[in-house]
């Protein structure tokens, strides 16, 4: 999403290479050149006239210790700045009440009901709530039938009455319903527009009297840039909402939206959509997105992500199996498994601090690993279990069934085998010069 501003804001900042001090001039030019990036990045221009006299101000102020470079002290300031104006601190979402009840609003296709399933997910598996969709949309029928089949997906009741046409009526029977049914959690998703009405705007005001949310968030699609802005100021005047949500973080879009909406509103983001997939939603970090921005990945995220995926049990049955040289192709399946669940590939590698940027110009194939997953899915259970049976004929075999050429087939044999020694030796040997002999000895 930051890309360009990325590559912009880097360009300003050697502006200042070689100084030897920050100057008011050096200063003024470099803030010049950050001003028209965050322009073309589609910020509001209040808020990036705001944000660079601010940065000038305790620019000026710093004196310039003989470790740090002027660069390098523009940068730190920049930072804190940027994370300051995305809100400084991460909101999180207010889960009190029985049932919590949520209530979603935004612009027709901003991502309300896919956004209900993914935050529903997210609190069912990491805040082992029971979760109730409720569809309050009743003028678009496609609205009640994309929320069934998220439910389904995610393994929730939805609470509908497709008869009706009064959606204040549904939400205060679908909380009446949780309660009855034992949910701690209403997910209320309402009704659109294609741009803001009055009747939406009333009729969304009477849903939140009547059930009285613990959350209303606001859903807006970040690729509408500035529009965004504007729509979440006119929707926060009528709604007073306590938190935003920035879906399709993943699109080609220059990000304006992000960095301008918490100033011009005053109001927390809380959710960024990153992705189609359910799993595709993270809390808003204003530090790691400031991270992001200046080239510095977000290795916290990418942690977590992990995290997320991570089974203590299975990891120290997989240590002692890769100690005892018994590690096999339905371990390293199980394991590539785990590294998809956790999201795009190239999205997961710009975490790392400087790989985004080696990576900019790289096309990343989300489907890299079909070719392994065919192979190994053409093995019968004994040759992943001990690949050391598989001979010329079953390659061939391999090949054949999956669709790749003996090349490839041997290829990946070669690396597993590689990667078995490899793991073997680090959970094996504590000194890691240890190890690398050992490895050289092979």
């Amino acid at each position: 999403m930051f890309e360009n501003l990325s590559e912009k804001l880097e360009r300003s900042f050697k502006i200042l290479k070689g100084q030897g001090k920050i100057t008011e001039i050096n200063v003024a030019e470099t803030l010049k050149d950050v001003r028209r990036a965050l322009l073309d990045a589609d910020v509001n221009y209040k808020v990036a006239k705001t944000f660079t006299d601010t940065v000038k101000t305790k620019a000026l102020g710093q004196n310039v210790i003989n470790a740090i470079k002027p660069q390098e002290l523009m940068v730190k300031i920049v930072h804190d700045e940027l994370a300051q104006l995305m809100g400084g601190d991460t909101a999180q979402v207010n889960l009190s009440g029985n049932p919590t009840v949520i209530l979603m609003s935004g612009l027709q296709g901003s991502g309300k009901t896919t956004f209900s399933g993914k935050i529903a997910k997210k609190l069912k598996s990491e805040k082992g709530k029971r979760p109730l969709l409720v569809a309050c949309d009743v003028y678009r029928p496609a609205a009640i039938e994309q929320l069934k089949v998220l439910a389904e997906q995610i393994d929730v009741p939805v609470y509908t009455e497709e008869g009706s046409k009064n959606p204040v009526e549904i939400a205060r029977n679908a909380i009446e319903h949780a309660k009855r049914n034992h949910l701690d959690l209403v997910i209320v998703d309402t009704a659109g527009r294609l741009a803001v009405d009055e009747q939406m705007m009333d009729e969304i005001e009477a849903i939140k009297k009547a059930i009285k949310p613990q959350e209303t968030l606001f859903v807006v699609d970040s690729m509408t840039g500035q529009d965004a802005v504007n729509t979440a100021k006119e929707f926060n005047d009528r709604l007073d909402f306590d938190g935003v949500v920035l879906t399709k973080l993943d699109g080609d879009t220059r990000g304006g939206a992000a960095l301008s909406i918490r100033t011009v509103v005053t109001k927390p983001i809380k959710f960024v959509g990153t992705g189609e997939k359910l799993d595709a939603i993270d809390l808003f970090h204003p530090s790691r997105m400031a991270d992001r921005i200046l080239g510095m990945g977000d290795i916290v995220s990418l942690v977590e992500k992990a995290q997320q995926q991570f089974d203590e049990k299975k990891a120290r049955e997989l240590q002692r199996k890769i100690a005892k040289n018994e590690f096999n192709f339905n371990d390293f399946l199980g394991q590539i498994h785990q590294i998809k669940k956790m999201g795009n590939l190239k999205d997961l590698a710009a975490m790392i601090p400087g790989v985004g940027k080696a990576l900019k110009d790289v096309e990343i194939d989300d489907n890299a690993f079909k070719g392994i997953e065919a192979i190994i899915s053409s093995m019968t259970e004994k040759e992943r279990v001990n690949p050391s049976i598989i001979n010329g004929s079953r390659r061939r075999r391999i090949a054949a069934g999956s669709g790749t050429s003996l090349q490839e087939v041997n290829r990946l044999l070669t690396q597993f085998e590689q990667t078995r020694k490899v793991m073997k030796a680090a959970t094996s040997m504590k000194n890691p010069m240890q190890m690398m002999r050992q490895m050289r000895r092979r």
